[in-house]
């Protein structure tokens, strides 16, 4: 395990790094960012991916069902926005705005569908939906299920599991006995196996998508993920464009998917 995941401060500013860098850009060739623009995150952890689009003067505000991390999240911000909002409760119990003007422009929803149970998708999708405005845009990041660390290993406390890329992909009876070999606690065999249940491959994901009202307005795979140039001093790299297409295979080599959605009439 990283120092970055007990030492939530740092890992707070990586974020901020690496949205700053990279996903300040990208949304905004689809979505100009200005003080008018309300921007939301769901499961927003500390806040950290909604750092840059406040310092932009963008209305933010972060969902999370987790109390630590909102409290973390309005203790670090108060360097960055006094206007920021941040609220902590289950995204399904989050009022839906009944107007227009109070749906938001910008929803992110980085790291997240991958933890959604796969039978709660859909719903967890068109719930967001609702929040967002006619000529909003969504953008969702995920690791791609079937890539070396998709299975969140990286957790692990035991430099073995964590540095072991594809064990995720054990069948679940090997994969349990491994960790408890190991000696990861019951809680991070429990989150991990569950993080195995809800696994989320780019071709689920399309289909959820779709199937759930939204267009792809853009999309990118890396194969190399943004967030690895904070994490371990590597340069972010696309994945090759003719593997873009090549359903399936693609999940072993995308280390992070990128998506705008867009709401379909």
């Amino acid at each position: 395990m990283q120092k970055r995941h007990t030492d939530r401060e740092q890992y707070f500013h990586d974020l901020e790094a690496t949205s700053k860098d990279y996903y300040i850009g990208y949304v905004s060739t689809f979505k100009q960012l200005t003080p008018e623009c309300r921007v939301l995150e769901v499961g927003c952890g500390e806040g950290g991916n909604l750092a840059p689009f406040a310092r932009l003067g963008c209305r933010v505000t972060g969902v999370d069902i987790a109390e630590c991390r909102i409290a973390d999240a309005r203790k670090f911000f108060a360097e960055v926005s006094s206007a920021a909002r941040f609220v902590c409760c289950d995204f399904a119990t989050f009022p839906v705005p009944q107007e227009e003007e109070g749906k938001y422009d910008v929803i992110l929803l980085h790291d997240v569908i991958e933890h959604i149970p796969s039978e709660a998708k859909a719903g967890f999708l068109k719930h967001i939906k609702k929040f967002l405005k006619r000529d909003g845009v969504l953008f969702v990041g995920f690791p791609a299920w079937q890539m070396p660390f998709g299975g969140h290993q990286q957790i692990c406390r035991s430099k073995l599991c964590s540095h072991l890329p594809f064990i995720h992909l054990l069948p679940n009876s090997l994969y349990r006995s491994l960790l408890k070999l190991c000696n990861e606690s019951d809680g991070a065999v429990s989150e991990l196996m569950s993080i195995k249940e809800c696994r989320t491959s780019i071709e689920l994901f399309e289909s959820l998508a779709k199937a759930c009202g939204y267009t792809v307005v853009n999309k990118e795979y890396w194969l190399v993920n943004p967030h690895y140039k904070r994490k371990f001093n590597l340069t972010p790299r696309l994945l090759p464009r003719w593997m873009w297409n090549l359903k399936h295979v693609r999940n072993f080599f995308t280390t992070s998917c990128w998506y705008i959605l867009g709401s379909r009439p």
